[in-house]
């Protein structure tokens, strides 16, 4: 099986689920939990719990959630390559999700804003392995040469590269343009809708992806409800599946990452685009019927 080595965020998640609607410059009951977050992290823990061999490139703080957080990506079975920042605190998101399970996250990078070119292992970039990159590494300023580092230093291994997109509204502030040019000569595209217009300004999910397909040679479109498709330059049409059906929404928060690392390991395997989605829905379904973004046991 293809080693995947991810680079990217560890956070530390404070989700407050709202039980009615949001009562402004006041109160309003909620359901609060505190857990492992962040893209990089959350991929790589889905991936590891999924049999994969995973190892994931981060920064954290030197807290006791840093802590934490170190200690159950190793219970997950992620060979953690955390590098201890002496004087930024472990990252922290705030997920505010309202009583119709819309989410608004404020984030604080923390010690994901000092990821440096020094603090990715050598060793890890091999031929024939693979490299995932949070687009979160790239969209922080912070960080940035980091993950042009990781890629430059995939390519020149012979490595294949997929990129998540991250979020729209930072990917939106930093442009389509940069985030386009660094990503270049990546094999494979993970973007939702929101971001998939952002880069391409079309609301259209399979526009979208033909319009990507110039920069990329294959691309997938996650569309929440509406399953996902695959699209490939050269072919007419795209791959869709449905989504797997959810009894009972508890959090969507990570569901996206879920879903990246559920479709990673069939494709890289060589598997059917329709096969590889169909994994990436079926994991993420279960992300959303549990409670986090990390893996339930």
């Amino acid at each position: 099986m293809t080693r995947v080595v991810v680079v990217g965020d560890l956070m530390t998640d404070a989700v407050a689920r709202a039980r009615y609607a949001l009562a402004r410059a006041s109160d309003t009951p909620a359901i609060v939990t505190m857990h492992g977050g962040g893209s990089g992290a959350n991929i790589s823990s889905w991936l590891a719990v999924e049999g994969a061999e995973v190892a994931f490139i981060g920064r954290r703080g030197a807290d006791i959630t840093g802590r934490n957080r170190d200690m159950e990506l190793m219970g997950y079975g992620v060979d953690a390559r955390l590098v201890m920042d002496p004087e930024r605190p472990t990252g922290t998101c705030v997920v505010l999700v309202t009583h119709k399970g819309e989410r608004t996250m404020l984030s604080d990078p923390g010690a994901n804003a000092a990821l440096s070119p020094e603090d990715l292992p050598r060793d890890l970039f091999t031929q024939g392995a693979h490299l995932h990159l949070s687009g979160y590494t790239l969209i922080n300023e912070g960080s940035r040469d980091a993950g042009l580092a990781a890629l430059d230093m995939a390519r020149r291994s012979g490595m294949s590269i997929s990129v998540d997109c991250a979020s729209s509204a930072p990917l939106e502030r930093t442009g389509a343009e940069p985030f386009l040019e660094w990503t270049n000569g990546a094999k494979l595209l993970f973007a939702n809708v929101d971001q998939a217009k952002v880069l391409t300004g079309r609301d259209d999910a399979e526009a979208a992806a033909k319009v990507l397909t110039a920069w990329f040679p294959q691309v997938v479109i996650k569309m929440n409800a509406e399953g996902a498709l695959w699209f490939s330059n050269g072919r007419p049409d795209p791959v869709r599946v449905a989504a797997d059906p959810v009894d009972k929404i508890v959090d969507g928060t990570g569901a996206g990452d879920a879903f990246c690392a559920g479709f990673l390991p069939p494709w890289l395997e060589g598997k059917p685009p329709a096969e590889a989605l169909s994994s990436g829905c079926r994991l993420a379904a279960k992300a959303i019927m549990h409670l986090g973004a990390r893996p339930p046991f």
